[in-house]
């Protein structure tokens, strides 16, 4: 399922947009956007054909319906050990609009939220966008540093009302322990600091690191606890906009809910991302495994090849399938390299610009795997002809 002849170039080049191929020249190969080169699990053109058939495409109800939140329930129990109440789950049209639902839900004018830095734009832009202020806290591009607690500690004020949590971190791939995610859990609850959990990698992970929720700990810590996740990563569904926010007491929910604007029919989830989404939860698991196989193999040659180029470093993701690699020693900025390597190399890489992960990436370029062993050792070798040659 994840040979190179599995992968539709001509498709891909029509549809796959968000700087993949159909935003780039036809003979560039691009390892930017993280979106799968595959195509889905069959099991989900089977559910979604199946239902097409009966020609009815009528309003779903406001809250989803109550086959995906089921679905919900049962995966975040059996997978991650997360209790969840059917109740207190809504599916949205994606995770990042569930990032921006949380913000617009907790965060008045001037309120702060922390995020981590480097991460996901996302998180600053929602922040902002409610008109509350992203309060950084650095990281390190180590995924096996763990975080500055004290400083953490030192960033709360009485503004703060967001505590901003992306496990699996994009972009550095570090996997949260369990020791870690409680320390960060009893802070939040100690100031009464909801967390959002952006859990949309939390399938992605590679051994020997293992996921572990926040929402998983204990009731105390689930209660100041909304997980925001979705179907793209994993599934291969980001054209379906499709994801679910997820709280655990009747208060966030309602709060949640409201900002939402699900009720009015302004937001909300389409029919058929629910039934896509249903069946990937239910029936997909054996693909979603050998998806993540195949990733631990390409994880293997994007970093030892990156780590074998003139004045390139790289860590070893512990989730996630993008590699963040450190090329400041080249004597080049990330956004020359992103041209460079455009331009003479034909592979289109994200630089560690601010606008996409913090002042912190500087330095450092991100490059998705989630393609095939042909097409990665390809532009691999395209990537260390050019920049052996600076």
């Amino acid at each position: 399922m994840f040979e190179n002849k599995e992968i539709n170039l001509h498709l891909l080049r029509e549809r796959a947009f968000n700087l993949r191929w159909a935003s780039v020249e036809k003979d560039v190969i691009p390892l930017t956007a993280a979106d799968p080169d595959f195509p889905c699990a069959p099991q989900i053109i089977e559910s979604i054909n199946k239902y097409i058939r009966d020609r009815y495409f009528s309003y779903a109800p406001a809250e989803g319906y109550s086959f995906f939140r089921e679905a919900m329930v049962d995966s975040l129990l059996n997978q991650k050990g997360i209790p969840a109440n059917s109740e207190f789950i809504y599916p949205v049209d994606s995770a990042a609009f569930g990032i921006f639902n949380v913000c617009k839900a907790f965060l008045n004018k001037d309120d702060e939220a922390i995020i981590f830095n480097p991460v996901d734009f996302l998180f600053k832009y929602s922040i902002e966008k409610v008109g509350g202020r992203a309060i950084d806290l650095p990281v390190s591009l180590n995924p096996e540093v763990s975080i500055d607690l004290e400083k953490l500690s030192s960033l709360i004020t009485p503004k703060t009302k967001l505590l901003c949590l992306c496990n699996p971190l994009n972009p550095t791939g570090k996997v949260f322990t369990k020791q870690e995610l409680t320390a960060i859990g009893k802070i939040a609850v100690k100031h009464n600091i909801i967390i959002l959990s952006d859990e949309i990698w939390s399938d992605i992970v590679f051994s020997p690191s293992s996921y572990v929720s926040v929402a998983s700990l204990d009731e105390e810590i689930r209660n100041q606890t909304v997980i925001v996740t979705g179907f793209s990563k994993s599934y291969g569904l980001a054209g379906l906009r499709i994801g679910a926010v997820v709280s655990f007491n009747d208060k966030n929910h309602q709060t949640l809910f409201e900002a939402s604007d699900h009720k009015s029919t302004i937001h909300g989830s389409n029919v058929l991302a629910q039934v896509a989404a249903t069946t990937a939860l239910n029936e997909c698991d054996q693909w979603l495994n050998q998806f993540v196989t195949h990733l631990h193999k390409m994880r293997e040659i994007v970093v030892s090849g990156l780590n074998n180029l003139k004045g390139v470093s790289c860590y070893y993701p512990q989730g996630c399938y993008v590699a963040f690699a450190n090329i400041s020693a080249t004597g080049y900025t990330s956004e020359y390299l992103h041209a460079l390597l455009l331009k003479e190399a034909k592979v289109a890489i994200v630089p560690g610009l601010p606008k996409w992960f913090g002042s912190n990436a500087e330095g450092n370029i991100r490059i998705s795997f989630a393609t095939s062993e042909e097409l990665l050792t390809e532009a691999m070798n395209r990537i260390k002809k050019t920049i052996n040659n600076l």
